[in-house]
């Protein structure tokens, strides 16, 4: 089986998988960060985003052999080294969500438009979210920790 170093949330990893191993089995079997989650297979629906290169992708259909050659993978484990990143801390004063399985993947994705543009307006949240589904249906308690994140200016800190 190949090897593949892999840079994930500022530590080098090597692994031994088959070539074309999806990246989100890689991260969860192989280095148990079980943040991201196995939703759709098919990039459709987020759950497994993660950020490669400082942007938001889908890990469900990326191959490990992709992103071994020098790409800066981050999980939602690594997004804080104590869980107390400002959209974490905001999605809890929120309650944002309910079942939670789509949440590490909606963190993912807010994380990349608070960077970007940390005073979004209500608008530009709800367009840069679209594509992260809630099966739930909590977009509204979403778009509030996000604008609870913004509003801290606690992301310009980061």
């Amino acid at each position: 089986m190949p090897q593949y170093i892999l840079s994930v949330n500022g530590n080098k990893h090597t692994v031994d998988v088959a070539e074309g191993t999806s990246l989100l089995w890689v991260l969860r079997e192989d280095l148990g960060l079980t943040g991201s989650k196995y939703g759709c297979g098919v990039a459709q629906c987020g759950a497994c985003t993660i950020h490669v290169n400082g942007s938001a992708t889908r890990a469900c259909t990326l191959r490990v052999d992709a992103m071994a050659n020098g790409q800066e993978i981050t999980t939602i484990e690594g997004l804080s080294e104590n869980g107390d990143h400002p959209l974490q801390e905001a999605w809890i004063a929120a309650q944002a969500p309910q079942c939670g399985y789509c949440q590490s993947g909606q963190i993912m994705q807010a994380a990349t438009l608070l960077a970007k543009n940390p005073k979004p307006s209500r608008d530009e949240i709800i367009n840069h979210m679209n594509p992260i589904l809630c099966r739930c249906g909590t977009y509204m308690r979403i778009v509030k920790a996000i604008e609870l994140a913004a509003d801290d200016g606690a992301m310009a800190k980061k």
